[in-house]
């Protein structure tokens, strides 16, 4: 094998043959060099934009971030809510929220002090331990207004987002807090009707329509204020019902808040106490129109038939006079026309104990009423409906029962006999329920007549209203402290009704402990405070609900009942 040679060109000497050879090994080694760097910072920039995805996207965005965005986008707008007449009672505004990927945020502390100068109602130490917390989604603070949105977009925090969202709000504030109730944080309803048609104001966009009348609303609750205010009270509660439908017209319990602050009430707040719904008490003569309806409806006797009232009844060790005592026999109609405990509790003793239950639990006063709200409260009475029992409830006590019921009880009293379920959702005339008889239409006509003379003439004067037929029937009931009564500490009440002819809306009108003025001459009952602030409500209301007034202010009867000839049978004497 012949050896090859190597080309060397003339001129060409060993030592510039070294040289070159060593400058390619320097070369080549370079090159190596060069190749092993851009690997390096190819793999550095690789897991770094790894990292990124992984942060901005896998972990924040597409788990905590983007499913709770997600939710907030999917949902429907909370609809409204409207009064009987479309008047605007509850809506919601766009808003936005501000939220933070604790992971992306360069700086917490730096972040925290910025969004503090804008937002100084925030907590500091709160705000950067959330910061701090390297969760992917972290609330911030919710439902900003467009300024102070503008004011952090321009701060430009890494890792400070905002999310489009919702506040619900209420443009009259506390005039219809107790029947529309309020929401959360997040648009959930947590009482009254929000809470009631939480499912139906998410899934739908149609307002939703109550009974209510935002005008008779704002008169009730004018007055309410007003008398409670006149006679030193510790609250009150009104109502407003249509007796031929069951709507609710207007409704007030009073101390009451604002939904759109209730987030900053306590939950054991009393204002959030829905008196008329959820509070039971007993309603003293109130419930005189139940038993005198009662009486003459069971044929047991006629409104001529008399009753001796000179002596107190007697129940154990108790005895209970009348207080105004008559020295002579009253006729049924003069026991409640005069409010006669005792003829009260003589009528329901010769009626019987288990005729009065029967009645009473026809009337709903046994069971928790039903209505379009979830704050009811359940009616308390004895387990055994003894003697004793039978005569404490002819005049109201013994048993209790909800501002609703009696309302709704009294209105089938004087709606020709008809109970109607009370509602607060407006109500089409044409699917208007047939009701529950709950008396005869000839008794319904002569207990509208006696209620009619108790503001015409008796002790309710001071309910009536110029050119209106108004009748009623006060109470009067010892407030319970521990498990006796407090003498001169009352809970008074006037439950009437317009126009008597035709009875139309029924007025409930309680306050809640008054006090004696100098213009009850040192009385505190229902007929020198619920009686005339009742009496002011139907004045304001009635034009507003297009009650016309009667010229002739005097209900003329046909021959009957209340027009007692003075050869009428007295009938017979209990």
């Amino acid at each position: 094998m012949s050896q090859r040679k190597l080309y060397v060109p003339q001129g060409f000497s060993g030592a510039h043959w070294q040289e070159t050879k060593s400058l390619r090994r320097t070369l080549d080694v370079a090159r190596s060099r060069l190749l092993v760097v851009c690997c390096t910072f190819l793999v550095v920039f690789l897991i770094i934009v790894g990292r990124l995805i992984d942060v901005s996207l896998l972990r924040s965005g597409g788990g905590e971030n983007l499913a709770h965005r997600g939710s907030l986008h999917n949902r429907c707008f909370r609809a409204d809510i409207v009064d009987r007449n479309g008047e605007l009672l509850a809506t919601s505004l766009k808003t936005s929220s501000l939220y933070a990927n604790a992971r992306v945020v360069l700086d917490p502390k730096e972040a925290a002090d910025k969004l503090i100068q804008v937002l100084p109602e925030l907590n500091h130490k709160e705000i950067l331990n959330r910061l701090k917390s390297g969760k992917g989604f972290v609330w911030l603070a919710r439902h900003l207004p467009p300024q102070k949105q503008a004011e952090i977009i321009c701060l430009g925090i890494p890792g400070i987002y905002f999310q489009q969202d919702e506040r619900r709000v209420y443009p009259h504030g506390e005039l219809f807090s107790h029947v529309l109730g309020y929401t959360n944080i997040d648009n959930q309803g947590l009482g009254g009707i929000e809470r009631k048609f939480n499912a139906q104001l998410l899934a739908t966009g149609e307002p939703l329509r109550l009974s209510l009348d935002l005008r008779a609303q704002h008169v009730l609750r004018d007055e309410l204020l007003a008398g409670i205010e006149k006679f030193k009270a510790q609250g009150g509660a009104g109502l407003i019902m249509d007796v031929q439908t069951g709507e609710i017209i207007a409704m007030i319990s009073l101390p009451d808040f604002d939904p759109n602050q209730v987030g900053k009430m306590s939950p054991q707040a009393i204002a959030l106490f829905n008196k008329i719904t959820l509070g039971t008490y007993e309603m003293g003569s109130s419930f005189k129109i139940f038993n005198t309806a009662l009486y003459l409806d069971s044929g047991a006797g006629n409104l001529f038939t008399q009753f001796d009232v000179s002596t107190p009844l007697r129940i154990g060790r108790f005895r209970v006079p009348d207080f105004h005592p008559a020295h002579h026999p009253l006729t049924v109609a003069e026991v409640f026309t005069e409010s006669s405990n005792i003829g009260s509790g003589k009528m329901a003793i010769q009626m019987g104990s288990e005729l009065q239950r029967a009645f009473f639990k026809k009337i709903g006063f046994f069971s928790t009423p039903s209505l379009e709200i979830l704050e009811l409260g359940a009616p308390l009475y004895p387990e055994k409906w003894r003697p004793d029992t039978t005569t404490t409830a002819s005049y109201g006590y013994g048993i209790s029962v909800s501002p609703l019921q009696l309302v709704t009880a009294a209105a089938g009293i004087v709606n020709k006999g008809i109970m109607q379920k009370p509602t607060l959702l407006k109500t089409d005339p044409s699917k208007l329920p047939p009701g529950l008889r709950i008396i005869s239409e000839e008794t319904s006509e002569a207990m509208c007549k006696l209620m009619y003379l108790i503001v015409a003439q008796g002790r309710g004067k001071k309910a009536q209203v110029k050119g209106y037929e108004v009748g009623g029937k006060s109470g009067t009931a010892n407030t319970l402290e521990g498990r006796s009564y407090k003498k001169g500490s009352n809970m008074t009440s006037f439950v009437g009704a317009f126009p008597m002819r035709n009875p139309k809306y029924m007025v409930l009108v309680m306050i809640d402990r008054p006090q004696a003025i100098k213009g009850t001459y040192g009385f505190n009952a229902a007929g020198w405070n619920a009686a005339p602030v009742a009496g002011k409500v139907i004045g304001r209301i009635a034009p507003l609900l297009h009650v016309a007034p009667t010229i002739n202010q005097n209900i003329q009867p046909e021959p009957g009942p209340l027009m007692i000839p003075a050869s009428a049978p007295q009938g017979r004497e209990h």
